[in-house]
């Protein structure tokens, strides 16, 4: 039990590692199901839309999945339209306040697409069918043969063994250093951001590493409390409603206060304050309206409430 118990805590604390990892593993395995088995190159003027297309339109459609499973995204978008109409700032404040999001939760999502990417120009497969129907390609090995005739042969090198002795070695390495490029280019990227971040960090790293925690455990005892609440006046309303009895109400936050505690929050050294939920409670002065049993209640879809940074990484 103690090494399981090990083990456990050791998931929790490198969770994001983890999950970077095995996204990073099922997009491999996806890319070399397709290569092997839906992969066909046409070996005609199609080439290069046909490889193109394996070797981008599936890394878009991981780029935007990436976006649709990440928490942030629809905490930042949901009710904003209605929210922006009772707020106070401008076209201009508000991209200030969403960019920065929307840069981190793209950075996020572009792990899947990326890995895509750099595996597929490795095995090399997506790149020479495409290669071999470009007009670049014709320019440097047709110039002084048969344009119609020389075009046709380059566009039967994928799929004649014959033909691919003398050029695929060349695209094979022109594919595998785009390869490298892009994980060069994506390591460098993710180096320089993150350095960026932790030099304009307003607190130490130690107070960064306690906001973390903070962020985990207001989150976890968050979803606690809600449920229990939630189950509560459940329990109240289906009661009144079968037995035809008028149960004792039980305050539920207004709607103005959940619009409160579920704006992004970013850290300032002005403000000793660690989370949304934690201003609004140092801030809130005892003046809160809170709704009964009859007033209003948000719907489900507005509930957004913040995640913590190790549930916003999936």
């Amino acid at each position: 039990m103690e090494k399981l118990r090990e083990m456990l805590d050791i998931c929790i604390r490198h969770q994001t590692v983890l999950g970077y990892s095995l996204v990073s593993l099922l997009t491999v395995a996806s890319e070399h199901i397709f290569s092997s088995v839906l992969f066909r190159c046409p070996c005609s003027s199609w080439n290069m839309l046909y490889g193109s297309v394996f070797l981008l339109v599936p890394a878009l459609i991981l780029f935007l999945l990436g976006f649709m499973v990440h928490a942030r995204t629809w905490h930042l978008l949901t009710g904003i339209c209605p929210r922006e109409k009772r707020c106070r700032s401008g076209p201009r404040e508000t991209s200030t306040r969403c960019c920065p999001v929307l840069m981190q939760v793209a950075a996020r999502a572009a792990v899947a697409p990326l890995t895509w990417v750099a595996v597929a120009l490795f095995r090399a497969s997506f790149y020479e069918c495409a290669a071999s129907g470009s007009s670049l390609l014709k320019n440097l090995v047709c110039r002084e043969k048969g344009g119609e005739a020389c075009q046709e042969l380059l566009f039967q090198i994928p799929c004649n063994e014959k033909l691919s002795e003398k050029i695929p070695g060349e695209l094979q390495a022109q594919s595998q250093l785009l390869g490298w490029l892009v994980i060069t280019i994506t390591v460098t990227g993710y180096l320089i951001a993150t350095c960026v971040s932790h030099c304009r960090s307003p607190v130490s790293y130690l107070q960064l590493k306690f906001q973390k925690i903070y962020w985990q455990k207001e989150w976890e005892l968050f979803e606690i409390k809600a449920k229990e609440h939630a189950t509560r006046l459940a329990e109240i309303n289906t009661n009144s409603f079968f037995e035809g009895t008028n149960q004792e109400p039980i305050g539920t936050p207004s709607n103005e206060d959940w619009w409160k505690i579920s704006s992004l929050y970013t850290f300032s050294s002005q403000e000793h304050y660690y989370s949304t939920l934690h201003k609004y409670v140092k801030t809130k002065k005892g003046n809160s309206v809170r709704s009964r049993e009859g007033d209003q209640n948000p719907s489900g879809l507005e509930l957004v409430d913040e995640t913590n940074e190790s549930n916003l990484d999936f």
